[in-house]
């Protein structure tokens, strides 16, 4: 199953992530399938490549609770319905 999941990045207590499509047996900072977006929670910065998330989660991509999270503050599943 693929899974959209974070993969941290940066020093002890400076943490930022990306989000990436992993198979869900993999390890957490794993190779990646494919790298979909970044996110900081210290300064809240988001960058997402939409295109490849709708196309993943189109797929059967099950993303995360906190990957569930983020996509929907940036209103991502509404363009996954329509």
């Amino acid at each position: 199953m693929i899974k959209l999941r974070l993969k941290r990045l940066g020093k002890k207590r400076e943490a930022s992530y990306r989000i990436v499509a992993m198979n869900s047996t993999s390890r957490r900072d794993g190779r990646p399938l494919e790298e979909l977006g970044f996110y900081n929670p210290r300064t809240d910065e988001m960058r997402l490549d939409v295109p490849a998330i709708v196309k993943r989660l189109k797929e059967g991509a099950q993303p995360t609770d906190t990957v569930r999270s983020i996509l929907e503050k940036a209103k991502v599943f509404e363009q996954v319905n329509a």
